[in-house]
C-alpha cells in the first residue's frame, strides 16, 4: 500500500495551557524535522490541534525512526481523502483490498471532528456494508481480524489499519538541563529516562571506554548531547562537575547507581549530595541488574 501521509499523535502535551502546548508541539515538530533532515529524508510537515501531519515519500523509513523521537505516542501511516462519503468507501476498498477476505472479520473505528451531515455512526454502516459487499468478510466488532480507522477532520478524511507506538514523553528540549554521570554504559539508561522527560543533557564520561556505547546511544536516539570526559582519579573531580554543572546552567545531576551496587556506590552517592550544588537524581536505584540489562537492550545500549 502506497501511503501518502503519517498522523502523529501526542499525549500529555495536549493537556497543556494553549500557549504551552504549541511551544511543546513546535518543539516536537523541530525534533522531527531535524532527525529526517539528519536521515537525508525530504519530507513536509504540518499541524492542527491534536495532530501533527508527516508528508514524505519515504513512509517505511520514517516508520524506523519515529519510535526514536521522544513525545511521539503513537503513529498511523494513513491514506488521505475528504470527507465525501463516496470518497472514504472508495479509499477503504483500495486500503483493505489485499487484507480482507470472507475467511476475515473487520470492524468500522470512526471518529469526527467539525461539522458533517452524517453521524460517526452512518459512517461505521455505510462503509461497513461496502465492505462486505466488496469481500464477503464479517463484522466483529469485539475480536477483529483487521480494525480499519477512519478519521474525518473538517473536509478531510484519514484511513488506516494500525496505530504503532512511539516512546512517548515530552518532546528533548522542553525541560531543563542536566548533567549525567556515565560511569559505566548502563549508566546511560537513567540519562534516556531524563531525556524522555524531556531535558537535554550534558555528559561527563569517566572512562574513555564507555565511548563505544555513548556515541551510538545518542546517534540512535537522535541527542545532541554535549560529551566531556573528566578523571575521576584527581582531586578535583568533584570541583569539576560543580564547574561544568555551572556553566551550562544544569539544573541536576543524574547518576546510574542502583541499591544493588556495593555500599561504596551507596556512598558515593551520599558524597554528591555533600559536595555538588544541585539535586542528584538516581533513576535506577530501585531495579535490579537483570531489569537493567533488559531495559539497556530495549532502548539500545551496548553494555
Amino acid at each position: 500500500m502506497n501511503y501518502e501521509v503519517i498522523l502523529l499523535r501526542y499525549g500529555e502535551l495536549s493537556l497543556k495551557s494553549t500557549y504551552v502546548r504549541k511551544y511543546f508541539e513546535s518543539m516536537l515538530q523541530r525534533n522531527i524535522k531535524k532527525a529526517l533532515q539528519l536521515e537525508n529524508i525530504p519530507h513536509n510537515i504540518r499541524s492542527e490541534p491534536g495532530r501533527i501531519y508527516l508528508i514524505t515519500a519515504d513512509i517505511s523509513k520514517c516508520v524506523e525512526i519515529l519510535p526514536r523521537i521522544f513525545g511521539i505516542v503513537s503513529f498511523s501511516p494513513a491514506l488521505q481523502t475528504t470527507s465525501a462519503m463516496d470518497d472514504i468507501s472508495r479509499n477503504a476498498l483500495r486500503l483493505v483490498n489485499n487484507k480482507l477476505t470472507k475467511q476475515k472479520s473487520f470492524a468500522i473505528r470512526p471518529t469526527r471532528v467539525g461539522s458533517h451531515p452524517f453521524s460517526s455512526q452512518e459512517v461505521a454502516v455505510r462503509i461497513g456494508n461496502d465492505l462486505v459487499n466488496a469481500t464477503q468478510a464479517r463484522v466483529n466488532l469485539t475480536h477483529p481480524d483487521i480494525e480499519l480507522f477512519i478519521e474525518i477532520r473538517d473536509k478531510r478524511s484519514f484511513l488506516f489499519t494500525e496505530k504503532i507506538h512511539g516512546v512517548g514523553g515530552l518532546p528533548s528540549g522542553t525541560q531543563g538541563r542536566m548533567i549525567s554521570l556515565i560511569e559505566n554504559p548502563s549508566s546511560l539508561l537513567a540519562t534516556w529516562y531524563l531525556m524522555r522527560r524531556g531535558c537535554n543533557v550534558i555528559i561527563v564520561n569517566t572512562k574513555k571506554s564507555n565511548e563505544h556505547a555513548i556515541q551510538p546511544f545518542l546517534r540512535h536516539w537522535y541527542a545532541d548531547a554535549e560529551t566531556i570526559f573528566v578523571d575521576p582519579t584527581t582531586d578535583e573531580f568533584y570541583q569539576n562537575i560543580n564547574t561544568i554543572a555551572s556553566q551550562n546552567e544544569c539544573d541536576a545531576l543524574v547518576t546510574g547507581h542502583t541499591l544493588e551496587e556495593p555500599v561504596s556506590s551507596l556512598s558515593t552517592i551520599a558524597y554528591l549530595k555533600k559536595t555538588c550544588n544541585l539535586p542528584i537524581l538516581c533513576p535506577l536505584i530501585a531495579l535490579t541488574s537483570e531489569e537493567i540489562q533488559q531495559q539497556c537492550r530495549k532502548r539500545g545500549i551496548l553494555t
